[in-house]
């Protein structure tokens, strides 16, 4: 057996402390066995390897996500990125072929697909090697994770069942709560994302679009893949499909709502909480303390990327009203340590202004890149390092200044835990205004 694990998301719902390149599922606000706080990612990826599954692991991901995830698990699962966002069919289609051609799979070996932030008990992890023994032996040729319902839910897609056979019939993408009713008693159970099939089952559905005889082959020829989700590209046309239950607990963590309902702590960082407030969580990630009287059935979160304030149910409503919010993300994570905008400002001059502070763990070290359109000063504040600008390498420590200019190339070496102020100006300050090159620190 292989598995994917689909890691995407905007970074609206839990904004906030969510981003576009610290989703959800990178958010450390649970707790593992010892009590240290752990992402969702790193909580499924630790949850997998518990139950005793010792099969090869990858995550589909975008590129703005890398950073993220080798931040959290290290070098312990394979990333494949898409080289452009074309939905979960693609994807999909695009790691298959990774453990395919790069895992040496064997046709009729099965993959296991599911998301990378489910909430859940050991048990679930147990319930993908069922889907294995089902996709290996033929019984079908897409087996499904059906989750037991607790509740009707509009939020959620349900899987319909013949009630004498128990094959699946087909689906409901979110009914109304009065309808979910109706279908919990037929039997209906919820659909969590979770699917398997053959590894030739994939790779066929993929020569209907390209020819590949390798995975490079198939990265290449990305783009002429259709855009389309795995649901309405694969499972809608498919009849030969069955179903294992799970009934254990299972949340989708996509709300302010539901994330609470499952923390530790209801106040965390700078935070004063008076006793009075009641099933109120408080996530300061800023180093101003907030403080908190009397409130009852709230959620407070603070972040670089802005404050939330608001009641606990009407959370679920936030993503339309911070989607039209500023894109730059102001805290990043990344395997080399983390950046946080402090300010921006528009200059008399035409040009910007982008400040950072900018954390480097010791022995890592940036890219070695160039910028087009902007220059950059240095401030070290903490710590000390090597900076190598136009192939000159120095040595600078606390105090120390480096001015990069737009065309130089330019890297800097945390030699201890290192912390400086990045000040960037120019014409236009942007992500993609970077040429990444390479250079072998001696």
């Amino acid at each position: 057996m292989k598995i994917i694990l689909l890691s995407g998301g905007s970074g609206t719902r839990l904004w906030p402390l969510s981003n576009d390149i610290r989703s959800k599922q990178f958010l450390k606000l649970l707790k593992d066995d010892n009590g240290e706080a752990e992402s969702m990612v790193q909580r499924v990826y630790r949850q997998i390897r518990q139950t005793g599954i010792d099969a090869d692991l990858v995550i589909a991901t975008g590129k703005n996500q890398k950073d993220s995830i080798q931040s959290q698990l290290g070098d312990l699962i394979d990333v494949v990125l898409e080289p452009e966002r074309r939905d979960t069919f693609p994807a999909i289609a695009l790691a298959s072929s990774y453990l395919y051609f790069e895992k040496n799979m064997d046709e009729d070996e099965a993959i296991v697909v599911l998301p990378v932030d489910p909430y859940a008990e050991l048990e679930y992890f147990d319930t993908l090697k069922s889907l294995k023994s089902m996709i290996e032996s033929d019984s079908a040729k897409i087996g499904l994770m059906g989750i037991e319902p607790t509740y009707p839910s509009a939020k959620y897609g349900y899987i319909l069942r013949n009630q004498v056979t128990g094959q699946v019939q087909g689906f409901q993408e979110k009914p109304t709560e009065e309808f979910a009713k109706s279908l919990i008693e037929d039997g209906a159970m919820w659909n969590g994302g979770v699917f398997a099939f053959k590894a030739s089952y994939i790779m066929n559905i993929l020569r209907k679009y390209i020819s590949f005889s390798n995975f490079e082959d198939v990265r290449n020829q990305y783009a002429e893949l259709p855009k389309i989700s795995f649901d309405y590209e694969v499972i809608e046309h498919e009849q030969s499909i069955s179903m294992v239950e799970y009934s254990g607990i299972w949340k989708d963590l996509g709300t302010w709502n539901t994330l609470t309902e499952v923390m530790d702590s209801n106040a965390i960082g700078k935070v004063v909480l008076s006793e009075d407030s009641n099933n109120t969580h408080v996530i300061n990630e800023l180093d101003i303390p907030i403080t908190v009287l009397g409130a009852n059935n709230m959620v407070i979160a603070a972040s670089p990327d802005g404050i939330l304030v608001s009641d606990k149910h009407e959370s679920s409503k936030l993503k339309s009203y911070v989607e039209g919010l500023s894109k730059r993300p102001m805290y990043e994570e990344s395997g080399w340590g983390d950046s946080k905008v402090l300010d921006f400002s528009e200059n008399e001059d035409g040009s910007s202004t982008l400040t950072k502070s900018i954390f480097i763990k010791a022995g890592e070290s940036l890219h070695y890149q160039q910028h087009a359109v902007r220059d950059e000063i240095w401030t070290i504040i903490d710590g000390s390092g090597d900076v190598v600008i136009d192939d000159h390498v120095r040595n600078v420590r606390r105090g120390d200044v480096a001015y990069i200019l737009k065309g130089q190339k330019h890297s800097i070496r945390a030699i201890t835990n290192l912390r400086l102020i990045e000040v960037e100006i120019g014409t236009e300050i942007v992500d993609d205004d970077v040429k990444n090159m390479e250079w072998a620190w001696k």
